[in-house]
């Protein structure tokens, strides 16, 4: 499916982006919000369980997430599936392709999306003429990177128990930085299929895994969710200092 063809005219102009209103992110100046709403092409509204970007496809667009979440991941020749990360809102998607020509990973969605999209063939004309936001897509680079780091940690090393816990608190704490969790419940449908995608292990792993942790008192498994019992105890577990405080960049 070729989602750019549906791309529609921009409704949220960037001085008006729902996404400042959360502490979370770095506020546009006026002549950085001018500038993003007239080098944004439009708007993509697309269903859960879609396909944004393919592995080994190109893609003429750049897209940045302005409401709900995704995920990256590789596959194997016989199906076998890796989820390298997940994606919420003011993450950018698709910036592999202007380095490398196609993409080595797909994108998927897990909940309704709406992506801002950005023509990729422009993005030279950001780079000259805001280096600000220039710099902006280089410290989104520079954390991919880093989150990609604590992944490879968490599979090659944590165990499974550890895993789980770091896999859980971090998608809750990506979550209620931007305002998708408000108490204790991560209201993601995060299946328990797509934990073992990620983890590395076998659903009856995760599975067994999900119970031992119930069984600490630190979560309670929901149907395509989780309530965090004991966060603390939680990072504790997974050796994980959390999320940095800082504002961070979006586009």
């Amino acid at each position: 499916m070729n989602i750019a063809q549906n791309v529609k005219i921009c409704k949220v102009t960037c001085e008006k982006c729902p996404l400042q209103e959360a502490a979370f992110f770095r506020a546009f100046t006026p002549e950085e919000a001018r500038f993003m709403t007239s080098f944004k092409a439009g708007e993509l509204n697309v269903e859960p369980g879609a396909t944004i970007l393919v592995e080994q496809s190109h893609s003429a667009h750049l897209y940045s997430v302005l409401q709900g979440t995704a995920f990256r991941y590789k596959t194997l020749e016989d199906g076998r599936r890796q989820i390298m990360n997940f994606l919420f809102p003011g993450d950018l998607i698709g910036l592999q392709g202007s380095l490398t020509g196609e993409m080595q990973h797909s994108v998927e969605t897990l909940s309704p999306v709406i992506l801002c999209v950005f023509e990729r063939n422009r993005l030279a004309e950001l780079y000259r003429e805001f280096p600000s936001l220039a710099y902006d897509i280089t410290w989104m680079a520079a954390r991919e990177e880093q989150i990609l780091d604590e992944s490879i940690l968490n599979v090659g090393r944590r165990s499974a128990l550890e895993r789980a816990a770091y896999l859980i608190a971090y998608l809750y704490a990506r979550a209620r930085a931007v305002g998708l969790v408000a108490g204790p419940r991560l209201k993601m449908p995060v299946t328990q299929s797509l934990m073992a995608d990620t983890l590395g292990l076998s659903v009856v792993h995760t599975n067994r895994t999900l119970k031992r942790l119930s069984g600490l008192k630190l979560i309670r498994w929901r149907e395509r969710g989780c309530e965090i019992l004991d966060e603390k105890r939680l990072l504790q577990l997974a050796q994980w200092d959390g999320l940095s405080e800082q504002p961070r960049p979006y586009l």
